[in-house]
């Protein structure tokens, strides 16, 4: 009895001693939360995860993208920035890729981050014949200026975005004025969702600039236009981006990359279980819109966000873990 007691023991002290190993491992993990909806709750997914599926002692921290991802490769801090817009600082990001200073995960948007011109989708089904811009541009009457019902309206982003500028000079490179098109300023961010949102309440017809994920377009249904153009990088680069560009050609808004990046000290702290998941997990524009539409409309936290997507959508988070892990979670939820 005694010898059976004294193995259970050690066994028992070595399945212990394993656990704590592992955790210890993953150890004090600082997750990066961007100041917009959509990485709000991915950084909160991921916490929860960690902490409960691997047993870090993960916390989330603000950050930007320019900021968390240039403090990365210069100090090695935060540890995680779940939702990175490399295409932003891609000097920086690979930099930090060819010096070994960070690792690059998931894809977290699985279809990537997307810009461009939308019309709503009652507006699409109604006519099919609608599909790029040179289509639209077309049909000045079915996109009514609300100050000149006589002129179709393209309505834009506040003055400071990027989008703003691209979509002016895509004003001008398709000829939308000579198409009797207005470009409209809306002002503000909530401006322009109040344009939107107002027309489509109203089943009016509308189009203009728009990204995705956005809890807006979560809540409205809404089609992209095509560009009826191939990319062309460099004209984008050239004249696309460039307020004071007199002379923009036609062109397609690229798609932005938006991935998990990992410091390359806490990848190699972490171990392959916690890299294999953030280099996993991902998930949908339509996935993540629909739960930001959700949030939005119960006023939610990010917490409150990702408690209510692991809740609610295993068939799909529990294919980035292992089936122990998946348990643990389930079990913690």
């Amino acid at each position: 009895m005694r010898t059976l007691l004294a193995s259970t023991c050690v066994a028992l002290s070595f399945l212990l001693g394993g656990a704590g190993a592992s955790a210890a491992e993953c150890g004090d993990v600082t997750i990066a939360s961007m100041n917009w909806q959509s990485a709000e709750v991915l950084a909160n997914v991921d916490k929860f995860i960690l902490n409960k599926g691997y047993g870090c002692n993960a916390n989330i921290t603000t950050g930007d993208t320019v900021p968390t991802i240039t403090s990365m490769v210069e100090k090695g801090q935060p540890d995680i920035a779940p939702e990175g817009w490399v295409d932003l600082l891609p000097e920086v990001v690979n930099r930090g890729l060819a010096e070994s200073r960070i690792v690059e995960g998931a894809l977290s948007l699985s279809d990537g981050g997307i810009q461009g011109w939308w019309i709503p989708l009652y507006v699409a089904e109604a006519h099919p014949d609608i599909k790029t811009i040179p289509d639209m541009l077309k049909h000045p009457e079915l996109f009514p200026a609300a100050e000149n019902p006589g002129k179709g309206a393209v309505t834009n982003g506040p003055q400071g975005w990027g989008g703003t500028i691209v979509t002016a000079q895509l004003f001008k490179a398709y000829g939308a004025a000579n198409h009797n098109f207005s470009l409209v300023d809306t002002g503000s961010a909530a401006g322009l969702d109040g344009s939107l949102a107002k027309a489509y309440e109203r089943k009016q017809g509308w189009v203009g600039y728009y990204w995705a994920p956005t809890s807006l377009l979560g809540k409205y249904k809404m089609v992209k236009l095509e560009f009826g153009v191939p990319y062309d990088a460099a004209e984008w680069k050239r004249c696309n981006t460039k307020a004071d560009c007199p002379d923009p050609k036609p062109n397609t808004w690229p798609v932005d990359h938006v991935y998990t990046l990992m410091s390359k000290k806490f990848a190699d702290r972490a171990g392959p279980d916690v890299v294999k998941y953030l280099s996993t997990r991902a998930w949908s524009n339509d996935t993540v819109q629909k739960l930001m539409a959700w949030m939005t409309d119960n006023q939610a936290t990010g917490e409150d966000g990702a408690k209510y997507f692991l809740k609610n959508n295993e068939a799909l988070w529990s294919k980035w873990v292992s089936a122990d892990v998946a348990q643990k979670v389930k079990a913690a939820l």
